[in-house]
């Protein structure tokens, strides 16, 4: 109980630290500062926190779980596919949609690709709020739901009310600082991150019996280490993942360009000159995180055959793997007991950092894209600070009511989220930023397409299996280009003042 006392205190602190920093940056002087933290933030901030606020609660929890309890088939695709995206849109989009963003004044996306096709119709915004309220609400609840199993499983606390207290640290911290306060802990966070990542895997492998008796375990189940094959630990059998598997898997690097809170990360940049030292240090980070978070899945399952841990019975219970080594660390004393509490606190840092972007992402959906420019509705600077942090509590709110199915697997909801934005935001990003035919109604077409295509692919196409038992992602970002192209080309061209400025900003 006493080393228990220790990690509790020493998640305490960690929560302390992440509310001083937000009353530290409470001072915001109007929206850009809120929203974009008035474009100041420089490189290594921009990629550690850029990272950060994607690498959510999938990668303490999600992938190694996947990982142990599946084999390293799906996570290790997926982790693929999510660094090939995290490079390319650095390489691609981040330069251009800085540059783009502030020739157009935008402060948000759905306002950007609104004043980018000039749709006077208020469809883009409309649209592009909706859809952002819509997914992340069930994005966000995975990172609440991350806590309550947390504390949960570690100290026995209620799994609602622990999810709940959580929720309103995350909340304070955002709704006082907005994007720099969320920006300077996202950094923080990934430090923690990287640290616990690290402390368990050495310690995962020597209580598993050294690298040999994980190798040697994870051996012993078919097609376990193979990238081909799907695997049962529970009955030690295996399936095939097949080609289409794979290429439906990394599709999940399709997603990055459409992440809102991401692709905020870009137009806050101070200078665009300096994306290039962002984009290596956040990619080499994003490669190097992902590949330890697969190793450790491998790991647990060396632990658990040992006898080290229990075996799990379902996905949902895999994803405790990291917290089960925490449990286990802290039992060897105080200074353990702090090193576990660290750990703890990096889950709570890869939560901390997702749920603060994607709830400033959806504050600023609704106040500066519907309140403010659809609805007409006119604010002071001073109440639109007010709308835009009561607005943060609300999607909090919503979240936290998702969250309540402690059951619910963290892997599959974010994955589902993700496809969403990456169908409804990607196609139209790319190519309202590389193609000077795209025109406003490509764009309304193409937004909505990719939306809808989500929830008729995955809950009516997929079911009937086979080949089309493929993650949704993949064919909805594919129909969405597709009908932003032909709509694009069977209407007008765009007018000469949008292709000037498409043009100036190509440079």
């Amino acid at each position: 109980m006493s080393g228990m006392i220790y990690v509790l205190g020493a998640i305490v602190v960690y929560l302390v630290g992440m509310l001083a920093i937000g009353i530290a940056y409470s001072k915001n002087k109007n929206s850009e500062d809120f929203y974009l933290g008035g474009r100041r933030l420089g490189p290594v901030v921009t990629a550690m926190s850029t990272e950060a606020s994607d690498m959510s609660a999938y990668l303490l929890m999600g992938v190694p779980g996947l990982a142990m309890f599946c084999g390293v088939a799906e996570a290790s695709w997926t982790a693929i596919g999510l660094a090939a995206g995290t490079y390319l849109n650095w390489l691609l989009v981040a330069k251009r949609l800085r540059r783009y963003s502030e020739a157009t004044g935008a402060i948000t996306v759905p306002d950007f690709l609104a004043r980018r096709f000039r749709d006077n119709s208020k469809i883009i915004e409309t649209v592009g709020a909706l859809v952002i309220i819509i997914f992340f609400v069930p994005y966000t609840a995975s990172g609440f739901a991350a806590c309550g199993k947390l504390f949960n499983s570690l100290f026995g606390f209620d799994y609602m009310k622990a999810m709940l207290v959580s929720a309103a640290v995350i909340v304070a911290y955002c709704a006082l600082g907005g994007f720099m306060a969320a920006s300077v802990t996202s950094l923080i966070q990934s430090i923690v991150m990287t640290l616990a990542l690290i402390i368990v895997l050495f310690f995962g492998i020597n209580a598993a019996g050294g690298w040999g008796a994980v190798v040697d375990n994870a051996r012993s189940v078919p097609g376990y280490l193979s990238l081909g094959a799907a695997t049962d630990i529970l009955s030690k059998s295996a399936g095939v993942y097949t080609p289409i598997m794979v290429v439906s898997t990394l599709a999940w690097g399709l997603g990055y360009f459409g992440m809102p809170h991401i692709l905020l990360h870009f137009m806050a940049v101070r200078d665009e000159k300096e994306l290039k030292i962002s984009r290596r240090v956040g990619s080499i980070w994003c490669v190097v995180s992902l590949g330890v978070a697969v190793v450790i899945g491998i790991v647990g399952f060396g632990m658990a055959s040992r006898g080290v841990i229990s075996v799990p019975g379902t996905e949902s219970e895999a994803e405790n793997l990291i917290v089960r080594c925490a449990a286990l660390i802290a039992s060897h004393g105080a200074l353990a007991a702090i090193v576990g509490g660290l750990i703890l606190a990096g889950i709570l840092a890869a939560t901390m950092s997702t749920a603060d972007a994607q709830l400033l992402a959806a504050a600023s959906g609704v106040t500066q894209n519907l309140l403010r420019d659809v609805f007409g509705v006119k604010l002071s600077e001073k109440k639109n600070m007010l709308v835009a942090r009561l607005t943060v509590v609300g999607v909090a709110v919503l979240g936290a009511i998702f969250a309540s199915d402690p059951a619910s697997s963290i892997f599959r909801v974010v994955s589902f989220a993700w496809a969403g934005f990456g169908a409804t935001f990607g196609p139209v990003m790319l190519l309202g930023l590389f193609w000077k035919r795209c025109n406003r109604q490509g764009a309304i077409a193409g937004m909505i397409a990719g939306a809808v295509m989500i929830f008729v692919w995955k809950y009516l196409v997929a079911p009937i299996g086979g080949v089309l038992a493929i993650y949704e992602l993949l064919p909805a970002f594919v129909i969405s280009a597709l009908v932003i192209v032909i709509v694009s080309l069977c209407t007008a061209k765009p007018d000469e003042e949008i292709c000037a400025e498409f043009d100036a900003v190509k440079g």
